[in-house]
């Protein structure tokens, strides 16, 4: 099907990527995530903004994008890095950050305090400010005693 003769239909395509997990945190999809930024027409293309600029998943989402729309029959809508605006953890959606705290990662919070995501306790410290992805921190939980990470506000 040539782009010319193409009907760009959002919902489907939005659909698709709905379905397309993040690599580092499977539990939360790029569109919960917030990073795709929506799709424009003439030409049809996805906009992916990545979570910080050198993010090493970046190019795995926009491999991972590029596939799930090829086996839907989107292979003539691009897909596209906008750098700017800078991605924000205000675009997580709610869902997303249930799905964060669901999968064991405190949402991201401008509070001092994380809350526990296995009991809920607020009685939390911070034991790194680096965990295992640079967009997540170490953090303790004082009351159940169980290490957590807290996804990073920026």
């Amino acid at each position: 099907m040539s782009a010319a003769t193409t009907i760009f239909d959002e919902q489907a395509i939005m659909a698709v990527l709905e379905t397309i997990p993040d690599p580092e945190i499977p539990a939360i999809s790029i569109t919960d995530l917030g990073i795709v930024r929506g799709l424009k027409d003439n030409p049809p293309r996805v906009l992916v903004s990545p979570t910080y600029t050198g993010c090493p998943a970046t190019v795995a989402i926009e491999y991972a994008i590029r596939a799930a729309l090829d086996e839907a029959g989107f292979g003539e809508v691009l897909v596209e890095r906008q750098l700017f605006p800078p991605w924000t953890t205000e675009w997580i959606t709610p869902r997303g950050r249930q799905r964060l705290k669901d999968y064991g990662i405190a949402p991201p919070s401008v509070a001092a305090t994380a809350e526990c995501p296995q009991c809920g306790s607020p009685k939390t410290e911070e034991v790194s400010r680096f965990g295992a992805t640079p967009c997540k921190a170490q953090w303790r939980c004082t009351s159940c005693l169980e290490p957590f990470e807290r996804f990073k506000c920026h």
